[in-house]
């Protein structure tokens, strides 16, 4: 009996000197969430309320209590684990990005045929069209996500300074993932007093709560329109998500946008996988002189979150464009995929299809009116094709993708 009393004895105590032990990690771990919550807090955003919010609830999108897609995402939680083993070793560059300089004084002249785009990477990007200036899904921060010291960084520094860019009329924010929507790029934007936000329902909750003025904010649902002068700015469906936080999944819409002005038509297509609508947007807004559609980031986890690159071409032949920009990549790493392989794909797709791509360098400008052909400028490295790494959207009709 005495032996199994000292047994016990022994066992409380390694038990209090084990706790003591894990109490510095587990403390440890908690002024680490503590920290991170206070760099992240206003990052998070802020939720709808009182008429923002219930005009979102009016929205045929919104079902209980959140937006949701008319076809559901497809999600392999254990592919996404497994998929981080079998990741690229060349998913970041390994040398510097050749961008190309930007001189401001380009946009003091507008385009002369009457649209120009500049891409400044993943899905950033200054639309010139018929006389205004539009900019999309503008992200210049250092990091993707709420906090300051962790999470993916972007390649290069920013190619222009948001002070050095010409007067904006429109900045399009498609949703509030963060490599779409970043708080310190919009809250450095508050004194562009002749600007407006268009964004998806909901998500300006977070800009008025990060200073923009709501006289300025213009929240759209799925095909409603405003005008930015005499551009008519849609908001097209797209098939995704949205989230800042853990407790905010699907509280505010994505989308993509049309921009039809007098003389010109583009598409900007967000984040989204395949969906049938797409042929829909063509039909009421196109033919699009040209369409910007996200190409990477992408895995046969998630493949109805993003389109891949041979679906990106599908999309593009479905919304009746003439001449493609992939985007959605060149800037930061976000999936296990190659850091070429979404324009090696591209290139390769609209090949098969007789689909007119052109390939800027981040910083560079085109001409969809004088397209020139595909400028390589990127390194020769292994990637997947088609074949070995499929990335088929579900719940879409097969003969509309065929008929192609």
């Amino acid at each position: 009996m005495l032996q199994a009393v000292t047994r016990s004895s022994k066992l409380r105590g390694l038990a209090r000197r084990a706790l003591r032990i894990a109490r510095w990690p587990a403390l440890a771990l908690l002024v680490l969430i503590v920290l991170a919550l206070v760099d992240g807090w206003t990052a998070f955003g802020h939720r709808a309320t009182g008429a923002r919010r219930a005009r979102m609830e009016r929205s045929p999108q919104w079902k209980n209590g959140h937006f949701e897609n008319p076809e559901p995402l497809k999600n392999d939680v254990v592919g996404s684990l497994t998929g981080a083993l079998a990741s690229s070793p060349h998913g970041s560059p390994k040398d510097q990005v050749p961008v190309a300089a930007v001189d401001v004084k380009r946009f003091a002249e507008p385009p002369p045929r009457g649209l120009r785009v500049t891409w400044f990477g993943h899905s950033s990007l200054l639309v010139e069209i018929d006389g205004r200036r539009i900019l999309t899904d503008p992200v210049w921060s250092e990091r993707i996500g709420p906090m300051t010291y962790v999470g993916p960084t972007r390649w290069y520094a920013p190619l222009v300074q948001l002070l050095e860019l010409p007067a904006i009329d429109a900045v399009l924010v498609s949703h509030d993932h963060y490599d779409h929507l970043d708080q310190r790029t919009i809250q450095a934007m508050k004194g562009w007093t002749s600007t407006r936000f268009v964004v998806p329902l909901g998500v300006g909750a977070h800009l008025a709560y990060w200073g923009i003025p709501e006289e300025r904010i213009v929240e759209l649902d799925w095909w409603e329109t405003t005008k930015v002068g005499d551009v008519t700015v849609a908001c097209t469906p797209a098939r995704h998500a949205s989230g800042r936080q853990a407790f905010d999944k699907d509280a505010t819409l994505w989308a993509g946008y049309a921009l039809v002005g007098p003389a010109h038509r583009v598409y900007f297509s967000g984040d989204t996988g395949l969906f049938p609508a797409m042929k829909d947007v063509g039909e009421r807004y196109g033919p699009f002189d040209m369409t910007m559609i996200e190409t990477g980031q992408y895995h046969q986890a998630w493949p109805d979150w993003h389109i891949g690159p041979e679906q990106a071409v599908v999309a593009h032949k479905l919304l009746r464009g003439k001449v493609m920009l992939p985007m959605h990549w060149g800037l930061v790493q976000l999936a296990y995929h190659g850091w070429t392989e979404p324009v090696e794909r591209v290139l390769a797709a609209a090949q098969a299809k007789g689909v007119t791509v052109v390939t800027p360098r981040p910083g560079e400008s085109v001409e969809p009116d004088a397209p020139k052909p595909p400028e390589r400028w990127w390194p020769s490295v292994e990637w997947k094709g088609a074949k070995d790494d499929p990335i088929v959207s579900t719940q879409v009709p097969r003969a509309l993708v065929e008929a192609l």
